[in-house]
């Protein structure tokens, strides 16, 4: 079972003669251990189809399976529990909490789901120290380089052990070296713990990441390649993300 199934969706903002179709009769698989990279120019369609992969948004028409839930017939309450259990998102602004140190930040989205205090804390510790941030647990998002946000917004996103991960642009603020070092951990998260891997971006270095590169124009899938994967992704260093 695939742990993504897009079939035949679209989405349409606005009515009558003002309205835009964002995303245009799309299908996508994508299974366990998979990493899928979309690309295309601004406006295609490629955040609002993660945003609807992620459940943050909602299909106009079709159907979108997570890990074979039909999230058309789940409510919110049932659709904030799934976001919580099976995806682990990470954003091209890092979104953490300014006020919150870095193991807070990656403890919050534990704590609302519902974990014990205790076991979060745990949790988000281990996941800093797997990317070599256990040095950085008590600091503010202001004391941390852009590659150490970054890593903070994904150890946040594995802390909760999700099957996939959902991530937008998130090389666009960190530099060359930096952004390589992200797209290789991205890889490795699927490779070491066949986790599935959405990935949106305009960064062609991602291609270094991808099993598959799929092109979206006007909201419409048009191309779908290999990816660079098999050549490039190897064992990473968390440490040289400074």
């Amino acid at each position: 079972m695939s742990v993504v199934s897009v079939e035949d969706v679209s989405k349409t903002f606005g009515s009558g003669h003002t309205a835009v179709t964002a995303v245009d009769h799309v299908s996508l698989h994508v299974d366990a251990g998979d990493i899928v990279l979309v690309m295309g120019p601004s406006g295609s369609g490629k955040t609002t189809l993660l945003s609807m992969i992620g459940t943050l948004m909602s299909p106009t028409t079709g159907t979108i399976l997570i890990s074979g839930h039909d999230t058309s017939a789940l409510g919110p309450a049932q659709l904030s529990r799934l976001r919580l259990k099976e995806f682990g998102f990470v954003f091209q602004t890092f979104n953490l909490l300014s006020a919150l140190t870095a193991e807070e930040n990656v403890m919050m989205p534990l704590i609302t789901a519902g974990m014990p205090r205790k076991e979060a804390r745990a949790r988000a510790r281990a996941a800093l120290e797997q990317l070599e941030l256990g040095h950085r647990l008590r600091n503010l998002p202001r004391d941390l380089s852009g590659g150490e946000k970054q890593r903070v917004a994904i150890a946040r996103s594995l802390a909760n052990d999700p099957r996939l991960i959902l991530a937008d642009e998130p090389t666009a603020n960190l530099d060359a070296k930096t952004g390589q070092d992200v797209t290789l951990l991205l890889c490795e998260t699927a490779c070491r713990e066949n986790r599935a891997v959405i990935i949106v971006s305009h960064d062609q270095r991602l291609r270094t990441a991808a099993k598959r590169v799929i092109t979206i124009e006007d909201g419409r899938l048009t191309t779908e390649e290999p990816g660079e994967h098999d050549r490039h992704c190897r064992m990473h260093t968390p440490g040289s993300l400074s």
